[in-house]
């Protein structure tokens, strides 16, 4: 499908009798995995139920903020949740939801998923989910709802209903005993954990956090995995630092900190100036500049370079010395590569050369492995392996580097496909046609495609196997007309309202029978 198959979202509306059912259908399909729908749904209830502030609620104010904090714990739902949700469990309605919308949208960036349950099964229009975006700290909310926009996912008949009537709080026994007990334990956890806490000690009275290091060796002998990984830097004996860096991240609320135990010591040194402590713990990395903490999701993959700030990222110990895009030696120390800024207006694409490798930049926590497929390309072909960009990569990896929405999850790979290159016709601009599949920290991916010639067009989804995409086209006269190509070896076909269809050099270029702008199915076939 194109993108103008989507409906207009309806106007937002004051709240709803039933807001409490709308709070947990939304927190629902927010939730990332895929697990069984009995304890998404339990654990979706228990955020709502957790986020309630009284009376205030009812108010429409009060009910946007509610959903912001809603939509906040849903986004990273914090693994205690799992745990004590008998009541929930108890309390759920007879008809679950249908879960193949949920497993549609587990695919998605997480901001992009919201962005997509907001408009399409919320209904609210693009400028609430604009604002609601910015309250969840995404700085440039335009291109994550056009991500959503292009997504095509059918909706189920039972995806977008909960029975109000089954859906209320759940009331609870005070956790005030179970409160008291687990603070008691982590006490004496806390002095246990404190006795042996250098470098990572914290002062009295703090949850305690012990700041672990890998030997400095260890990687050439064992496996190479993020746990391989030594800590470099100038300041990783400096124990007074280590310790404000510990106690930081020991006492970040929420669902930030790492509630105690010990945590891998990747960096702790000066970048750009500034002293900076990188710590880890699983796929969670925190990130220390006095007096700022940020927490990051960062995946286990261990070799993509992790983001220290600045434009700064810390390389795997094995990695091979950086290179410049022209390939010239691009300074590194103590692990650190200071590299210069994407040659793009938002700072988004290829950064460096890392062995055969090109590294790139998209807005997530870690560089990711950019390749490039040219219109030569036969998709019957074996996928070659990652190889270092040319000039002609990289000028395409620039253009496109804007046009992807940031991400916040972890990017391990991204690969553009141009699949068809020509000119558009009657009087048209020369343009490329691109598929480009992101694949996440989490093993999830993502498909795009994009029209770029006079200004870039989202064409929507793309399989990035077999390509193909169209989409509606307004020549310089001013005449509409439906445009669709395939990759090579492949030739585009287009079901809809369209008149007589012709294709040359593989563009399929069709009249509309009435009108433009109305749904058109695309597939493609062998030749």
């Amino acid at each position: 499908m194109t993108e103008d198959v989507i409906a207009q979202p309806a106007q937002e509306s004051p709240p709803r009798k039933s807001h409490y059912g709308n709070l947990v259908r939304m927190a629902y399909f927010v939730l990332p995995g895929r697990g069984k729908r009995v304890y998404r749904l339990a654990v979706a209830r228990r955020i709502v139920d957790a986020t309630a502030r009284g009376p205030r609620d009812r108010t429409a104010p009060g009910l946007a903020r509610r959903r912001t904090r809603v939509l906040r714990r849903a986004l990273r739902p914090s693994r205690r949740l799992q745990i004590g949700l008998g009541p929930w469990l108890r309390a759920l309605p007879a008809r679950l939801p249908d879960p193949a919308l949920t497993a549609a949208l587990a695919e998605l960036d997480p901001y992009v998923r919201v962005a997509y349950v907001l408009l399409r099964i919320e209904g609210l229009p693009k400028y609430a989910v604009r604002d609601q975006l910015r309250e969840l700290r995404v700085r440039d909310p335009w291109p994550v709802i056009d991500a959503a926009c292009a997504v095509s996912i059918p909706v189920p008949r039972r995806a977008e209903h909960f029975d109000p009537a089954h859906l209320r709080p759940v009331r609870t026994r005070s956790v005030l005993p179970l409160a008291t007990a687990a603070a008691l334990t982590a006490a004496l956890v806390g002095v246990l954990i404190h006795t042996g806490a250098r470098p990572g000690a914290v002062r009295p009275g703090a949850p305690a956090l012990r700041l672990a290091a890998a030997p400095p060796a260890g990687w050439t002998h064992g496996a190479r995995t993020l746990d391989a990984w030594p800590a470099r830097g100038d300041l990783t004996g400096d124990r007074a630092f280590l310790d404000r860096a510990a106690a930081a991240w020991a006492t970040a609320g929420g669902d930030r900190g790492p509630g105690g135990g010990t945590a891998q010591l990747l960096y702790a040194g000066h970048a750009g100036g500034a002293p900076v402590a990188l710590m880890r713990r699983g796929d969670r990395v925190a990130r220390y500049t006095p007096p700022g903490l940020d927490v990051v999701t960062i995946g286990t993959d261990p070799s993509a370079p992790i983001a220290l700030g600045g434009g700064r990222y810390l390389l795997a110990p094995w990695d091979p010395a950086p290179r410049t895009l022209a390939g010239a030696a691009l300074p590194a120390r103590d692990g650190v590569v200071a590299p210069p800024p994407a040659r793009t207006p938002c700072g988004r694409g290829p950064l460096f050369h890392l062995g055969d490798r090109t590294l790139g930049y998209l807005g997530g926590p870690r560089a990711a492995v950019l390749t490039y497929r040219s219109p030569a390309y036969e998709p019957a072909g074996r996928p070659a392996p990652p190889a270092r960009l040319g000039p002609g990569a990289v000028r395409a990896w620039n253009r496109l580097g804007c046009l992807e929405p940031p991400r916040a999850r972890p990017v391990t790979a991204a690969m553009a496909w141009e699949f068809w290159s020509g000119t558009l016709p009657h009087g048209g601009a020369p343009a490329g046609w691109y598929c480009t599949r992101t694949t996440y920290a989490d093993g999830g991916q993502a498909g795009t495609s994009t029209l770029v010639a006079d200004r870039p067009r989202d064409t929507g989804g793309c399989d990035a196997r077999r390509p193909v995409s169209g989409t509606w086209w307004r020549s310089p006269s001013g005449r509409w007309y439906y445009l669709a190509a395939a990759a090579s070896g492949l030739v585009p076909r287009a079901k809809g309202p369209l008149g007589p269809a012709s294709t040359e050099h593989g563009l399929l270029v069709a009249r509309p029978e009435r009108r433009p702008n109305v749904p058109v199915a695309v597939t493609a076939a062998s030749r």
